[in-house]
C-alpha cells in the first residue's frame, strides 16, 4: 500500500498487488476481519461495505503521484480538515512528513522523488502546495467509477491488448447504431 485514507463512509487505497488476484483476497480478508470487529464493537450484525470495491490501473509518475494527492486531500476536499497532516488516518504522515507507518509502502515513483528521505519528504509537500484540477479529479473520478485504466493512450491500448478488454473510458449510455 502506497497511499491510503479513511474517511467516515469509505476508503481510498493506492495499492501494488503482489501477484494475480492479490488485491481481492486482500479486500476479502479486509472486510470479513474489519466487519467481524466492528460488528462486535457497535453490537450490530449484517454487513458493512455498500457494494464491491472498485479499481483501476494507474500509469507511470505523473498519474500515479496524483492518485497519490488525490487520495490524502479528501479530506481537505470534504472540508472535515485545512491541510492533510490534520487529518489523523491517512498515509500523509508517512508520505509528507516521514512518520512511520507500517502500512505504508514506497513506490518506485515516490523513490524517486529524492535520494534520501528528507528529499523525498520536501518535494512531496512540495506537490501539496497546488491544488488538483477539476479536470484531474473528474479523470480519477471517472476512470475509477467506470474501474478503468488511468494514464496514456499509449498505456490504455497496452492494457487493452494485454488483457482483451475496454481500458478507456466510454460516454455514458449505449452506443449509437450507425445507419
Amino acid at each position: 500500500m502506497h497511499a491510503y485514507v479513511l474517511m467516515t463512509n469509505h476508503v481510498h487505497m493506492l495499492i501494488t498487488p503482489s501477484a494475480k488476484g492479490a488485491l481481492s483476497r486482500c479486500m476479502q480478508a479486509l472486510g470479513r476481519r474489519y466487519v467481524t470487529y466492528f460488528n462486535k464493537t457497535y453490537h450490530r450484525t449484517g454487513t458493512l461495505w455498500e457494494g464491491w470495491y472498485k479499481a483501476g490501473l494507474v500509469d507511470n509518475e505523473t498519474y500515479l503521484l496524483t492518485c497519490y494527492r488525490y487520495i490524502e486531500l479528501n479530506p481537505v476536499r470534504a472540508a472535515m480538515v485545512a491541510s492533510p497532516e490534520d487529518y489523523p488516518w491517512t498515509s500523509f504522515h508517512a508520505n509528507a512528513l516521514g512518520l512511520g507507518d507500517p502500512l505504508v509502502h514506497p513506490h518506485s515513483a515516490y523513490l524517486n522523488l529524492g535520494m534520501n528521505a528528507e528529499e523525498r519528504q520536501a518535494a512531496y509537500r512540495e506537490l501539496f502546495k497546488e491544488a488538483l484540477s477539476d479536470d484531474q479529479l473528474l479523470d480519477i473520478r471517472t476512470y475509477l467509477q467506470q474501474q478503468r485504466a488511468l494514464g496514456t493512450n499509449r498505456f490504455q491500448v497496452a492494457i487493452e491488448a494485454e488483457l482483451g478488454r475496454v481500458a478507456k473510458v466510454r460516454p455514458r449510455g449505449r452506443p449509437r447504431k450507425v445507419f
